[in-house]
């Protein structure tokens, strides 16, 4: 089992859009689970599931790309997003 983990900070004026954008691309990707750190509001983890490395490494590609729908929440993000991919072991 792998995962892909994507991390980012989003600022409070662009909180509503960010969530109304990921309850859209939530709908085609039900296997990426979302979540919001309890001691640090408006940091949020992605958590993507894969069955191969290579499954994992292209949604890190597919998740860093610009020409990815996903790119909108790289615009709204405050800084850079970072991805990660782990194995379980």
């Amino acid at each position: 089992m792998y995962r892909c983990f994507a991390e980012y900070r989003i600022a409070e004026e662009n909180r509503e859009r960010y969530l109304a954008l990921m309850a859209s691309l939530k709908v085609s990707h039900p296997e990426m689970y979302l979540y919001e750190g309890t001691d640090q509001p408006g940091l949020f983890v992605e958590v993507w599931e894969a069955g191969t490395k290579e499954e994992a490494d292209g949604i890190r590609e597919m998740r860093l790309s610009s020409e990815s729908p996903w790119s909108a929440v790289s615009r709204l993000a405050s800084g850079n997003v970072h991805a990660w991919v782990f194995r379980s072991v």
